[in-house]
């Protein structure tokens, strides 16, 4: 029987340098593997914390596995799903 692959989900993100405290907004994301129902959240300009709260659901079973700010504005999250 073959073992599933690990799933993987990178996703950089930004803010608005003019709105101080402004949302963390999606600027890329690329999957490996499957993200199953939440490719929807994942689009350009999403909100991050939507995209995060669907693939850490339950159900779903992502787990960050490395975050990191690149600039006071700006970074990425890498995201892993073990079946």
């Amino acid at each position: 029987m073959a073992t599933r692959q690990t799933d993987l989900v990178l996703i950089t993100w930004s803010r608005n340098p003019l709105v101080p405290g402004s949302a963390r907004r999606i600027t890329a994301s690329r999957v490996i593997g499957n993200a199953g129902p939440c490719l929807p959240s994942l689009r350009v300009n999403g909100l991050l914390r939507t995209a995060l709260a669907c693939l850490q659901d339950n159900d779903i079973g992502f787990k960050i596995m490395y975050s990191k700010k690149t600039s006071s504005i700006s970074g990425y999250v890498l995201l892993q799903r073990n079946s």
